[in-house]
């Protein structure tokens, strides 16, 4: 497993996002407004990236894990104790489950079937759906 999100809360993405490119070597790697919601990807210079996100709740953070097999690895979390609490759902990069464990802390396991679909989306300048400065 490897860390590969934080999927941030945000109540305005526009200013969240500024705050977070304040950051000393962080760049705006992809931004798409899409099926109403705002979200934006800051590179802060090493793994992970930042999403800012306004459709998740304010504050909240979400760690998102690239696993090689999404199926095996769920299944191994919730028959060590962590309970399924969405999935599998579609992403631009592959499928993905939210877990929860016995304390209430979500995760997210991500299987990574297309690993520069976002980048790539971003960079096609007919994309209607990407935000550029």
């Amino acid at each position: 497993m490897e860390l590969r999100f934080l999927y941030i809360g945000s109540q305005d993405t526009e200013r969240d996002l500024a705050v977070w490119l304040a950051l000393p070597g962080a760049r705006l790697r992809w931004r798409f407004r899409h099926f109403g919601a705002d979200v934006a990807a800051v590179d802060v210079g090493t793994p992970p990236l930042v999403l800012l996100a306004d459709h998740r709740p304010p504050g909240s953070v979400l760690p998102i894990y690239a696993v090689a097999d999404l199926a095996v690895e769920t299944s191994r979390l919730t028959g060590a104790g962590w309970t399924l609490e969405q999935g599998p759902l579609g992403t631009p990069e592959g499928s993905a489950t939210v877990l929860r464990d016995p304390s209430s802390v979500s995760i997210a396991l991500l299987q990574v079937d297309r690993p520069d679909a976002l980048d790539g989306a971003y960079h096609d300048p007919d994309h209607e759906h990407a935000v550029r400065p």
